[in-house]
């Protein structure tokens, strides 16, 4: 969102990070029975995207990389404990739906899934071991066939410290990763959409299937300050840099139990979805660096002033921290759910008092050097609401996650 540009610290106080591929998930078929499992294939350099490369592994500068060893050595449990409360925040079993949205906050599809997580080894060695389970439609060729498997690649210290590149703020229970293709969300549409009529068809009649080689996929993750609830919200851009569709799965966990029929519809949707957020709110910012390691860069006080001026809206953000107060204002024109501001950023508001933001073209970003932001906003009351941005450079490095809680006054 917009007001991350207030903090000027933020792009600034990146760390090393690390851009390493995979091969995609992989969709096997034998016969009507489906399984999906992913690629076990060794890790891979990414592809050139039209507009920037993602590097192999790149120190920064050798300053900075001195800095993380060192905070590594002070630290030396840091890196395991911080892996075991992400893994024990996300165990258990989660009944929900799977919603998509095209760039203009329309929606497209709902699917209901479940997911089971669990997990194995011990300190360092520990890995989250998760299952989606995704609702097929009614078919008359396998009745029987209710719910399709997908595998999800196991999660460990090496893999959300390099791959995911994780933002993880444990107090808060948030959390944001990267992900070098749409594997899983293609086969949650393909299979709750589609079902055992899904023939492998490249562009399915009827669904729009995330690009197969996108070049930005994150998801920022906000757990719920009421219930054992949670939003996992994706972003996903197209090899051209332009949003090509929000994705969110609203989940719910009930632990101790077997995995039920998921609850009822969760995302309720209003005629309205701006005028909810409109107002003063402040609240806190924490800022930290990318990784287990990731220490803490910058704390704020937020000021945020949301207001409809002939038919436009108007966003006044400040931000105090150490390094002084910065102030910015933004000007954003309305068509429909779609909010565009003046500096190519764009708002898309969503059901469920949600809303994401992004870029409205990260080409232009790239091409003038510039770091860019995606945002995922939960307003799940009408006077509290969370916010998650995550900041990118200019190879689609992921450098660092904002984490702000706002309170309306």
């Amino acid at each position: 969102m917009p007001t991350l540009c207030a903090d000027r610290t933020m792009a600034a106080a990146a760390a090393p990070a690390v851009s390493v591929a995979y091969h995609p998930a992989r969709c096997l078929q034998f016969g009507r029975h489906r399984r999906f499992y992913v690629s076990k294939q060794k890790p891979i350099p990414r592809l050139a995207t039209n507009y920037w490369k993602f590097r192999r592994a790149t120190v920064v500068s050798s300053s900075s990389s001195f800095m993380v060893e060192q905070e590594k050595e002070n630290d030396g449990s840091m890196g395991a404990e911080v892996l075991h409360r992400f893994i024990e925040l996300n165990l258990g079993n989660w009944n929900g739906s799977f919603y998509q949205f095209d760039g203009t906050g329309s929606l497209l599809q709902t699917v209901t899934t479940r997911l089971a997580a669990s997990s194995y080894g011990e300190d360092e060695l520990m890995s989250l071991i998760q299952t989606l389970y995704i609702k097929q439609p009614a078919s008359g060729y396998e009745p029987d066939l209710e719910w399709a498997e997908y595998k999800i690649k196991e999660s460990n210290m090496f893999t959300v410290d390099k791959y995911q590149q994780i933002g993880f703020f444990p107090k808060e229970k948030a959390f944001a990763l990267r992900y070098q293709t749409a594997g899983m969300l293609e086969t949650t549409l393909r299979a709750g959409v589609l079902g055992e009529d899904d023939i492998g068809e490249e562009s399915p009649k009827g669904l729009k299937i995330p690009s197969k080689i996108p070049s930005i996929v994150c998801e920022n993750c906000l757990y719920s300050q009421k219930s054992d609830m949670r939003a996992r919200a994706f972003h996903i851009m197209d090899p051209h840099g332009v949003l090509e569709m929000l994705l969110i799965f609203l989940e719910k966990r009930e632990d101790g139990t077997p995995i039920s029929s998921a609850p009822g519809k969760l995302l309720d949707d209003s005629a309205d979805r701006i005028t909810p957020f409109l107002g003063e709110w402040q609240g806190h910012s924490l800022t930290k660096r990318t990784g287990v390691y990731g220490a803490t860069i910058t704390e704020a006080d937020t000021q945020v002033i949301l207001e409809m001026n002939d038919g436009r809206l108007i966003q006044n953000i400040t931000s105090t921290s150490d390094d002084g107060t910065s102030s910015v204002q933004w000007t954003g024109s309305i068509s429909g759910n779609l909010i565009s501001f003046d500096r190519g950023f764009q708002m898309i508001m969503l059901p469920g008092g949600m809303y994401m933001a992004c870029p409205e073209d990260l080409s232009k970003n790239v091409s003038s050097s510039q770091s860019f932001h995606l945002e995922f906003c939960w307003m799940e009351s009408s006077d509290t609401r969370q916010r998650l941005v995550r900041t990118f450079d200019t190879d689609g490095l992921a450098v660092s996650s904002t984490y702000f809680y706002e309170t309306k006054v």
